[in-house]
């Protein structure tokens, strides 16, 4: 078109561009001609049906089913008596696949979850060693035996970034607290045996808004030495994608094949769980994950590592300095401070109405002290100089700690007690919820229980009667007279009209009896 305009446009041109794009010369010529006389360059804009607003707003109702979106237009366009504005429903759903996205209707049928598959997500460059530690809880779906019973154990731990080197592990039995956090930190930065080589401080440790990562505890520990947390958004886990793929490694690669995994693919009859005397005991899984932890380590190869290298390997091969910490500060990493001075009495040591005693406090009676404990666990505490904090005195345990026998006892009558609970709030709920019968037409339901008037009004007397609120009568007993020692009232004298008023009620109703003051008006 810019030779048509210049007129240099020639036979020779035309065929060159007929030759490049594959068509006929007559064909480049009709392109030229609706060019001039229409200024396209383009084929006709065909009409055809687009997705509104409200179409939109239909599909995230019916969850992006497109029939059943017909089926609501048909029946909005016959109310409204134009029936035929509605399009075909093969034209409909041309319409949704060519406006919507795959990820936008795979969001509409299964949310959030199902539309972030459809999304292309960036590649972080590649760091060094320490550069950024990655955190997370995982609940683990295996069922292990805790003291007679089964639970599903938690692990907290952290990933280095760059190597995919586990640095730090801690686990417990139910839904972890800011002690596990603190636990798998020292595990991390510490390089001393069981835990090293790797470890060391990190620049950065990255998690996802938890609040044991963010509580005020780690913050200080991780405060003292310069370590930032960078809390990332929350339920957006490929932020941090390093640890989210080491949660689910653990579950493929080592939970399914372990006894009690409640993931694991079962027959089409009634899921019955594995006895708890078959399942491993909760020191055995301890040392079964450690163990894979370890081979993770050192003989793993992940994808995400050049040139087939096991994270120990790449760790060791990255020239970047480590930041190491003296032992000697780590020691009480994971504790926290008392905040208040206390003193060693006879008795030991009195922290939340508890004696703490050992050994070394003979001879220290009247020693003021401050306490740091480890969040979450009162069985023992370290004590500390209060005129030289920082210098450690010792370790005191809990006086009168209970045997595993007594706590398994207490454990199962509150257990028996909460079960009684559950059954009577669960009776309860179900005297107070009615039912009704099923309804094949649009009529008002009907109970299925019907209650008299009688029935009623015993029900309402009897709980009327147990209410003990309700039966209190504060004039039942009458006061006891007051003993001889007690101070009596003392009648003052008044004023001279005051007193004529008195005299003539005195005279009407007899004179007042009121102890140590005479009855007679003349005396008065």
């Amino acid at each position: 078109m810019a030779l048509d305009a210049q007129g240099g446009l020639t036979s020779a041109h035309v065929r060159l561009v007929a030759s490049g794009l594959g068509v006929s010369v007559r064909t480049v010529r009709r392109w030229v001609e609706a060019a001039r006389s229409q200024g396209r360059t383009g084929p006709l804009p065909r009409p055809h049906f687009t997705v509104t607003p409200h179409v939109r707003a239909v599909l995230a109702v019916w969850g992006g089913n497109v029939a059943a979106v017909h089926r609501e237009l048909l029946s909005e366009a016959r109310a409204a008596g134009d029936s035929e504005a509605v399009p075909s429903l093969a034209t409909l759903q041309r319409a949704v696949a060519r406006d919507l996205s795959a990820g936008e209707r795979a969001g509409l049928r299964g949310g959030e979850a199902a539309r972030r598959r459809y999304d292309v997500y960036g590649k972080r460059p590649a760091t060094h060693r320490n550069a950024c530690w990655e955190g997370d809880h995982k609940r683990l779906p295996v069922r292990v035996d805790l003291e007679g019973s089964a639970a599903c154990p938690w692990v907290t731990w952290f990933i280095d970034v760059a190597t995919k080197v586990i640095v730090g592990v801690a686990l417990t039995p139910h839904q972890p607290a800011r002690d596990a956090v603190l636990a798998a930190l020292r595990t991390g930065i510490s390089r001393a045996e069981p835990y090293g080589p790797c470890g060391g401080l990190p620049t950065v440790v990255r998690v996802d808004r938890g609040k044991e990562f963010l509580c005020r505890t780690v913050e200080r520990a991780l405060g003292a030495f310069a370590v930032p947390v960078d809390d990332l958004p929350a339920y957006k886990p490929y932020r941090k994608g390093t640890i989210e793929s080491l949660n689910g490694a653990v579950e493929e690669m080592l939970l399914v094949s372990l006894p009690g995994y409640t993931h694991r693919a079962r027959p089409a009859e009634v899921y019955r769980p594995d006895r708890v005397e078959d399942l491993l005991s909760y020191p055995d899984f301890v040392k079964v994950l450690l163990d894979w932890v370890a081979w993770w380590n050192t003989e793993h190869h992940p994808a995400g590592l050049a040139d087939g290298l096991t994270p120990l390997v790449a760790w060791e091969s990255d020239p970047t300095p480590v930041e190491e910490v003296a032992e000697e500060r780590l020691a009480f990493f994971a504790l926290e401070d008392d905040g208040r001075q206390r003193k060693i009495t006879t008795k030991g040591i009195s922290w939340r109405r508890r004696a703490y005693i050992a050994p070394w406090m003979a001879g220290n009676v009247g020693t003021l002290v401050r306490l740091r404990y480890l969040p979450h666990y009162d069985g023992q505490i370290e004590v500390f100089a209060a005129e030289e904090w920082g210098r450690h005195l010792g370790t005191a345990y809990l006086a009168q700690a209970a045997t595993l026998e007594q706590r398994r006892a207490l454990s199962s009558v509150r257990e028996q007690k909460a079960r009684g609970l559950k059954a009577d709030l669960k009776a309860a709920e179900k005297l107070r919820r009615t039912r009704y019968t099923a309804t094949t037409t649009a009529s008002a339901p009907r109970p299925r229980r019907t209650v008299t008037s009688g029935q009623a009004e015993a029900e309402i007397a009897r709980a009327k009667a147990t209410d003990l609120a309700a039966r209190a009568l504060p004039d039942l007993i009458p006061p006891r007279e007051p003993p001889s020692s007690w101070a009596r009232p003392i009648l003052r004298p008044r004023r001279a009209a005051d007193s004529q008023t008195d005299a003539g009620q005195a005279a009407d109703c007899g004179p007042p009896e009121v102890a140590g003051v005479p009855g007679n008006s003349e005396e008065r």
